[in-house]
């Protein structure tokens, strides 16, 4: 993640727009259940809501830096940080009664990998499952935003197949044309 995208994530404003619509508009009624998972924390604004939502959370951060600067943040609080690849989580299957994927799939640099993380996604889920969550399309502004870094905006017309592909089920994808939204479950419950 560049520079300026990390201040524009690690932002109040990013904290609120998430809080106030993101979340609301990804999670609607459901419950995340006890543990949940969280895909590519950052600086965790998005860790900050799930905690107040589930028992544990477990953040997954692939940068070194900002997976310890989480662990340091919300030392004393339910949150695992652990660093690692969405594409090959070093967690056990069938744990997590929900997890969150807030607008960092198009930060995984090839749409196979992606497919991997959510497949990995899937598998870490227990039966019945909520996976959650919400990406940026692509736009002229958020292609400026990723100069220098890694941007595979997600379709969210080929989405629902990717997910079903991926092992999940009640696959529900829409578009408010800046920003998609994703919501599927795991077989079975």
């Amino acid at each position: 993640m560049n520079e300026e995208h990390l201040r524009l994530c690690a932002s109040a404003g990013w904290a609120s727009l998430v809080r106030d619509e993101l979340l609301p508009w990804v999670l609607g009624d459901d419950d995340l259940g006890d543990d949940v998972l969280e895909i590519g924390a950052g600086p965790g604004l998005v860790t900050d809501l799930l905690v107040e939502r589930a028992a544990r959370v477990t953040a997954v951060e692939i940068d070194e830096r900002l997976a310890e600067g989480l662990r340091a943040r919300t030392a004393g609080l339910p949150v695992d940080v652990v660093m690692g690849d969405a594409t090959a989580l070093p967690l056990p299957d069938g744990r997590f009664s929900a997890a969150a994927c807030f607008t960092m799939l198009h930060h995984i640099p090839h749409p196979d990998l992606q497919d991997r993380a959510l497949a990995e996604v899937a598998r870490v889920l227990r039966p019945g499952g909520l996976l959650v969550g919400t990406d940026g399309e692509d736009t002229p502004a958020r292609r400026a935003l990723h100069v220098d870094d890694v941007f595979v905006p997600v379709d969210p017309a080929g989405l629902p197949a990717r997910l079903r592909a991926a092992g999940f089920a009640e696959v529900l994808v829409d578009s408010d044309g800046d920003r998609l939204r994703f919501r599927a479950r795991t077989p079975g419950a």
